[in-house]
């Protein structure tokens, strides 16, 4: 297999904006050298469209009070095995009360809840703010519910699913339209012996019932696409996370959910980083 190498030069303080783009796009892996950051995709990306998407980014940076400079190279690489290469990097983290993020060819011992992720070719390995403030939410909106249903919109590994059954959730679906999503999401509730997480691959719209708590890591732009279906699925009272926004993007998200018979009352910065608890008006 080859992989396609992806090299943005990033003014520093949009290095973190950029990344979690190319991380939304499909990058299995990352290094760092200076003021580039340097995307390994699948070599079926096209480099074009990825180069194409960066540039249109620019706006979003400049929006969210970033420097949006930044230039866009590629090249193809032969296969090395880039998994093992960061693999030396990916350790444990311990996130809100009780739970903690183990990679799965790690043997650890804890106290806390383990979530256990091999993230494979995915994005979603819980270490990125947004990944970290939904759990954190999660593990306080588990102790609310009675029923406790929870829907993961844009799974990716499947760790906020799986967070959310660790922690309590008794009926749980992940849902994401990468179909290696579907089944690193698969492989990962399977290593953490659980069998009350239903994943599936499909939109939104393919989903039916009604959820106690939705979350939704995604970009602003889905987000805002996605709001009237997402309001649907929720129960009267139910509680949307929305994560995945820069700080200054949120107004949009915002509007589109009222739009939808949403009232998001909660915003957390974290850094650069927004995410907004949105619940549904009864």
């Amino acid at each position: 297999m080859e992989y396609l190498e992806i090299t943005a030069t990033v003014p520093e303080e949009s290095k973190e904006a950029v990344r979690y783009r190319l991380g939304a796009m499909g990058a299995m892996g990352f290094a760092e050298e200076g003021i580039r950051i340097i995307a390994y995709f699948a070599q079926t990306s096209s480099p074009a469209e990825i180069c194409h998407e960066l540039s249109e980014f620019r706006a979003v940076l400049a929006s969210s009070g970033l420097d949006p400079s930044l230039s866009c190279s590629f090249r193809i690489l032969p296969d090395r095995d880039w998994n093992e290469i960061w693999k030396k990097n990916f350790r444990p983290i311990d996130v809100g009360d009780s739970l903690t993020i183990i990679p799965s060819w790690l043997s650890v011992e804890t106290e806390r809840i383990p979530v256990i992720i091999d993230p494979g070719m995915v994005f979603g390995t819980g270490h990125h703010e947004t990944t970290q403030t939904c759990l954190v939410f999660i593990e306080k909106l588990a102790k609310r519910y009675v029923r406790k249903s929870f829907l993961d919109i844009g799974t990716g590994t499947g760790i906020l699913a799986i967070g959310a059954a660790r922690l309590g959730f008794e009926q749980v679906m992940a849902l994401d339209i990468d179909p290696l999503a579907v089944d690193a999401a698969a492989r990962n509730i399977a290593a953490n012996g659980l069998t009350n997480v239903d994943v599936r691959q499909g939109s939104i719209t393919s989903v039916s019932g009604t959820f106690d708590v939705i979350a939704a890591n995604l970009l602003s732009e889905i987000l805002i696409a996605i709001a009237p279906e997402l309001s649907q699925l929720l129960t009267p009272d139910g509680t949307a996370i929305l994560s995945g926004l820069l700080v200054g993007q949120e107004d949009g998200v915002i509007r589109a959910m009222s739009s939808a018979g949403l009232t998001c009352s909660e915003r957390v910065i974290d850094g650069k980083w927004i995410s907004l608890i949105c619940t549904r008006k009864s």
